[in-house]
């Protein structure tokens, strides 16, 4: 089991590179956090020039990479959803952005509820997180997390804004 993965094992295959999030993860702190703000630039330089349909479609298949590569580097760290893959925060948090609103407060409140429910994982998906492993587990989780943040910023939209 490695503890603490470095860039030697982050670039020593493709999957690892990606599920570090191109070596995000690897900072030694909150790297989910810094994981969650690596889809900012993303979306807002490349993502957000595409049709909605084109963009869901992208976000797709990025999910099914962070599943390919997330399984492989699970299995090579011998730990199956290590703190330092942090794909699946950028891909969620993708998604996140293409339904949210596109004004920097709401994509704020977005990133704060999304870390928020990431880390506390309510009902039921720490349980989902329990039973299903691997790299779809490690995927569909914080997808999961991006469904309840996605819920709460409608609920506060439609209420008070």
């Amino acid at each position: 089991m490695i503890l603490r993965p470095d860039f030697r094992f982050a670039f020593s295959h493709p999957a690892h590179f990606v599920s570090f999030g191109f070596g995000v993860g690897l900072i030694g702190f909150a790297p989910g956090t810094f994981g969650t703000l690596l889809a900012l630039p993303l979306y807002w330089y490349a993502l957000r020039e595409y049709a909605p349909g084109e963009a869901f479609l992208i976000v797709a298949v990025l999910f099914a990479i962070g599943v390919w590569a997330c399984a492989i580097t699970g299995r090579n760290l011998g730990v199956a959803d290590h703190g330092a893959m942090v794909w699946d925060e950028v891909v969620a948090f993708l998604v996140i952005l293409l339904i949210a609103p596109e004004d920097p407060g709401w994509q704020a409140a977005a990133f704060f509820l999304f870390r928020l429910f990431d880390v506390v994982k309510p009902s039921p998906i720490r349980e989902f997180e329990r039973r299903v492993k691997g790299g779809f587990g490690v995927m569909a989780d914080d997808i999961l997390a991006a469904g309840y943040t996605l819920l709460v910023v409608a609920i506060i939209k439609r209420l008070w804004f």
